[in-house]
């Protein structure tokens, strides 16, 4: 679990590919600090697993489905990356709660300044727009972020100083592409109310509709 809040940028030292897999080394210097093989890293947004550690780069087995889902595809040596450790029980949560897995990617089809501020507008596919609500919270590449905006097939974050300067985000151009992870509370609202969640004898849609909750 993490909270989108990036602790540094890495960047990429290597990718061996396999036929529809990779291996990801990073350059990186925070996050390495107390990882062990085994733990967990967001890369861009996506939870890996540490399988390799070094002196300021690790490295971690990316399956074919992170790279069917994601824009990992993309990546090449020099690169830069989002990265952040799982959260530990201790930490304030800066962000949202963020499980690292991506629902899908959007391209970035504005920017625009707006005094401190930067406006980008991401064009996504209706699977993830369902999740999108104004107000509501999204993690981009990794990122967590406020919704300003929302239309049919766009939604809209601003970005601060800090966090274009903080972020591979402030480095992004129209046509880049970014890893989307939607708001996890509400893909669980929606499986409840569509009824595909097991139901208690007790606790049923049935229940909720007749005593006024749906």
């Amino acid at each position: 679990m993490f909270t989108g809040i990036v602790e540094e940028m890495g960047s990429v030292k290597n990718i061996v590919y396999g036929s529809s897999s990779i291996k990801l080394f990073i350059e990186c210097a925070t996050v390495i600090e107390g990882t062990v093989k085994g733990d967990s890293i967001a890369v861009n947004g996506i939870c890996l697993t540490v399988t390799e550690l070094g002196e300021k780069w690790f490295a971690a087995d990316v399956m074919p489905e992170t790279m069917r889902k994601t824009g990992l595809e993309k990546l090449k040596p020099g690169r830069k990356v989002n990265l952040e450790r799982a959260l530990r029980l201790a930490d304030r949560l800066g962000g949202h709660i963020v499980s690292g897995h991506i629902d899908g990617t959007g391209t970035i089809t504005g920017l625009k300044k707006e005094d401190n501020a930067v406006l980008i507008t991401i064009t996504a596919p209706k699977q993830i727009m369902k999740y999108i609500v104004q107000k509501g919270s999204v993690a981009l590449d990794g990122t967590s972020l406020t919704i300003a905006e929302v239309t049919s097939n766009t939604f809209t974050v601003s970005l601060i100083p800090l966090t274009r300067g903080f972020t591979i985000l402030g480095s992004k151009s129209i046509g880049d592409e970014v890893n989307i992870e939607c708001d996890i509370i509400g893909k669980y609202v929606e499986k409840m109310l569509k009824g595909e969640i097991l139901e208690s004898e007790h606790l049923s849609a049935e229940f909720l509709r007749e005593h006024g909750f749906m």
